[in-house]
């Protein structure tokens, strides 16, 4: 890879598996992402498509047994000097428990999740629990340093009070302050990558805005890549440079933004684009609403696994076989057999 090229993260291949009694669930499947630097990837799908089994497997914190990753790269570019360039190092090929992925976590890559209150230990206090991550992983910082920087990270939260909020504990606190605080937590040794997993859906409108006011502004001022990990595409709309749309493990359409939400490719996009209200619509539209469910993880069909919901369908192909990810357009990719037609012969009588 190239020094000078903006990508901090790419995952080539991933696969990951689940082996359980009732039989193996592939989670994951032949992902490939790419994390630029200070933009944000938003991930989207339905509940149980993979996007937060991807988010675990780039910490190595999958619940193992039963997970395990099968197959495939993380990379992580980690910047260094002029002479050196950027030295990638594969996530996977580490000891899930060893020293270096440890010091990835929180410091190289931290990660925000959607409920703080399961995330932050309930017996210390928040300020205690930062302060904590921050000496663990920053040792020539001191304690009285770190106390400092602790109620400095909650201030720019935009928590009110920040020096007694930080002799609080999470159950003192609302779910909009406990979300601040972790963000605080997940921010306090600069991270090159933030990955939030569905950091704003339990909570209410007015906060959702708020969090995701709050990242933008972050990320503009340390610079930080985002992971947005989310089912909602009204959020992905307000924050995502990128967009990969994932589908029973496999990811179906990658593209920018702009380009997935004026041209969306793959029939599955397009229906869940159409199954959402829009302020621009005429007022006699009816939203469309998806026929049938998410195959069964454990019996994977072995073409198309969105065959069966699919209007575009074509019988002998779509059943027979896996679709390769195509670009469609500039930076546009798909994974559709409308978009991968055979030549046939071209041979002139």
């Amino acid at each position: 890879m190239d020094a000078s090229a903006d990508i901090l993260l790419t995952l080539r291949g991933l696969k990951v598996r689940f082996f359980l009694q009732e039989g193996i669930v592939h989670a994951v499947e032949d992902v490939d992402l790419d994390v630029h630097a200070g933009r944000t990837l938003g991930v989207i799908g339905e509940s149980g498509c993979g996007k937060s089994v991807t988010a675990q497997s780039i910490l190595r914190i999958l619940p193992s047994p039963p997970g395990r990753i099968e197959a495939g790269e993380i990379q992580l570019w980690r910047r260094k000097d002029a002479r050196t360039g950027d030295v990638p190092l594969d996530l996977v090929t580490l000891d899930a428990t060893g020293s270096v992925i440890r010091g990835v976590r929180g410091n190289e890559i931290a990660m925000i999740f959607q409920e703080p209150m399961t995330s932050f230990g309930p017996m210390h206090t928040i300020g205690n629990q930062i302060e904590e991550t921050i000496l663990l992983h920053l040792p020539e910082v001191r304690p009285t340093e770190a106390r400092a920087r602790t109620v400095s990270l909650l201030e720019q939260m935009g928590i009110a009070r920040p020096a007694a909020i930080a002799e609080s504990y999470p159950h003192q606190m609302s779910g909009g302050m406990r979300q601040r605080a972790m963000i605080a937590l997940a921010l306090s040794c600069n991270p090159l990558l933030l990955i939030a997993d569905e950091p704003t859906t339990a909570l209410d409108v007015t906060v959702q805005a708020q969090i995701l006011e709050l990242l933008s502004r972050l990320q503009a001022e340390y610079g930080m890549a985002i992971l947005f990990i989310t089912h909602d595409l009204g959020v992905i709309a307000e924050i995502a440079d990128e967009v990969a749309v994932m589908y029973l493990g496999r990811v179906v359409e990658r593209a920018s933004v702009t380009d997935l939400f004026d041209h969306p490719a793959h029939p599955y996009t397009r229906a869940l684009l159409k199954s959402i209200p829009r302020i621009d619509a005429v007022e006699a539209e009816r939203l469309i609403a998806i026929k049938g469910s998410v195959p069964d993880p454990f019996h994977v069909p072995a073409g198309c696994a969105y065959a069966d919901r699919c209007g575009d369908f074509m019988p002998g192909r779509c059943d027979a076989a896996v679709p390769a990810l195509t670009e469609c357009a500039t930076d546009h990719h798909v994974r559709c057999f409308l978009y991968d037609q055979p030549t046939g012969d071209d041979d002139e009588a």
